[in-house]
């Protein structure tokens, strides 16, 4: 069994998938059995293809395994024919990235951004150039978020950036409390004037819901056998009419058990919004 991450195109609205590629390119071979994967996301404008995931940093490293301590990303501009891999961050190998998810998300200028967290804090990394060069890791989580894990992101307007996840005030191992928090950075200007964020850039963080869980969480997916309460899929999305930013997620409250475990929707009412109108 090999853990490849294949990259498919189809150019008649899914009715067949003929032209398929790899996000792991040769050069990067070391990397088919040594990999997590994050989600695929496309310029509208240029059309590019990024895939993201995280994995181990060398060839040496498959032979003497270690933590996932390498975020990756894979850009194809021909359809995914061909997808060279290219290293958006490496840490020490006592960090792992190789948890839920990896998130890449496209601004209107073309700016990708790749937000990761190594299970207790959320970093992420961004290019301006589609990929060939990047800029972080950034740390995105401020107190009272201590522990911060299962990302996504959208971006809309240049230089904008909205990130969910599950977060708490705790990291000592005892009970925790988990919430939803969102970020917004500054207010939504025009994509003609706006600029990409930089190192010394400013979140804005907010909570957007009660308490959603009491205690652990599961991150293994099916492979779970104990509290899988909150589930590993949920997200963003941006109204483009009105700018303001919409969440899905789990809530097991009240009851606090799986049998409780629902679908809610955060809606923002008030705030900077992120992107309104083309």
């Amino acid at each position: 069994m090999t853990f490849n991450i294949d990259v498919n195109c189809s150019f008649d609205a899914g009715a067949s998938f003929t032209q398929p590629g790899s996000a792991i390119d040769p050069t990067h071979a070391f990397l088919l059995q040594e990999n997590s994967t994050g989600n695929l996301v496309i310029d509208p404008n240029s059309h590019v293809i990024y895939q993201v995931f995280s994995g181990i940093a060398n060839a040496t490293e498959a032979v003497l395994p270690t933590n996932f301590h390498a975020v990756w990303i894979a850009i194809s501009r021909d359809g995914a024919r061909r997808s060279p891999t290219i290293r958006v961050c490496e840490s020490n190998t006592s960090v792992s990235y190789g948890h839920q998810f990896i998130n890449a998300s496209v601004d209107h200028a073309g700016t990708i951004y790749v937000v990761y967290n190594d299970n207790h804090n959320l970093f992420y990394s961004f290019s301006t150039n589609s990929g060939l060069t990047w800029t972080g890791p950034i740390q995105i989580n401020q107190p009272p978020s201590a522990t911060a894990i299962m990302p996504w992101s959208v971006a809309c307007a240049p230089g904008q950036l909205n990130i969910v996840w599950y977060g708490t005030s705790f990291y000592d191992g005892r009970r925790r409390r988990t919430t939803i928090q969102r970020l917004r950075r500054g207010t939504c200007s025009s994509p003609r004037t706006s600029t990409p964020p930089r190192p010394a850039a400013t979140f804005t963080q907010a909570a957007a819901t009660p308490i959603i869980h009491y205690g652990g969480v599961c991150e293994s997916g099916v492979g779970c056998t104990g509290n899988r309460d909150l589930f590993d899929d949920f997200g963003i999305a941006v109204s483009p009419t009105t700018g303001a930013a919409s969440i899905t997620y789990s809530d097991d409250q009240p009851g606090n058990t799986g049998a409780a475990d629902h679908t809610a929707i955060a809606t923002q009412t008030a705030g900077p919004t992120i992107c309104a109108g083309p």
